[in-house]
């Protein structure tokens, strides 16, 4: 596992490399053929996974607040843990199955990456830069989160709910995974929530987006009512979710001409995080 992970470390800054020297190369997207726009995306996925990850040399006052308040929103759910177990354990018969399954399905890796490679293929061959641009946002936030969440599995150890050994069990710093223990973070959540979020930034109206955030978070319901996960877990993994997106987002403005979200960006938009017990929310500031 240690060899494979180098591995794709060592192609991820391979590949990035070539994406710096294309952008010297080819200043409009219309100058590039097929290969030469597949092979430009291929090196901004790599390189925005780079630059979600260096963020936090960068951090100022405003990044390490809400790096505060992801620590201690998710210390909150950890008190209630318990709690919500137990409702998930009294009420899972009450949840229809096809919604549970959604949930399973939609952040299982494979089911995503088969939804979000349809999307960039189809932005790449309909040559449209928009949906192109999405495709590669959608693919590299969900790499970028993917690989996070494994790396972080084996460090912490979390026992999962449905071994019944407590919320504070953990079995750390494996190199393999170790099944049942491996609770923090959750995969498909951060998969389906960044999938939820990215598409949301398609949309201008509140209530598309607020939709579009209902259904992203299926899968937390749903692994949390199959005991998968703790709702501690679910809810870091989807403020990190948001980070991530919002980070490559960034980095893509200046690889792409198409910035659906420029208004946003013109107008100095802020996202903040804000938690309180029992809850989880973002604000918009502007």
């Amino acid at each position: 596992m240690m060899k494979r992970f180098f591995l794709f470390l060592l192609i991820t800054l391979s590949i990035n490399s070539f994406s710096q020297t294309q952008k010297v190369s080819f200043n409009l997207d219309a100058e590039r053929n097929l290969w030469q726009k597949f092979s430009y995306d291929l090196g901004n996925i790599a390189g925005g996974m780079g630059y979600a990850y260096s963020r936090p040399l960068y951090w100022q006052k405003q990044q390490f607040a809400n790096l505060g308040y992801v620590a201690a929103g998710t210390s909150a759910f950890y008190f209630i843990d318990d709690n919500v177990d137990r409702w998930a354990v009294k009420n899972r018969t009450n949840i229809p199955n096809w919604l549970v399954n959604y949930g399973n399905n939609i952040g299982d890796p494979n089911n995503n990456y088969r939804l979000t490679g349809a999307i960039y293929l189809a932005g790449l061959f309909s040559k449209s830069p928009k949906l192109r641009r999405t495709g590669v946002l959608l693919i590299s936030s969900a790499s970028a989160a993917g690989l996070l969440q494994q790396v972080s599995k084996r460090i912490i150890g979390r026992a999962r709910p449905r071994i019944d050994v407590g919320k504070a069990t953990f079995d750390p710093f494996h190199i393999d995974r170790v099944y049942n223990y491996d609770s923090f973070p959750s995969g498909h959540v951060m998969l389906g929530f960044t999938n939820a979020y990215v598409i949301a930034k398609q949309f201008k109206s509140p209530w598309i987006k607020a939709g579009l955030y209902t259904i992203g978070s299926i899968p937390g319901l749903s692994r949390i009512l199959d005991r998968f996960h703790w709702i501690s877990d679910v809810a870091f993994s989807t403020a990190i979710s948001i980070f991530i997106v919002e980070a490559i987002d960034r980095f893509l403005d200046t690889k792409y001409d198409d910035k659906y979200n420029e208004i946003k960006k013109d107008k100095k938009v802020a996202w903040n995080l804000q938690f309180a017990p029992g809850t989880l929310g973002v604000t918009m500031n502007f």
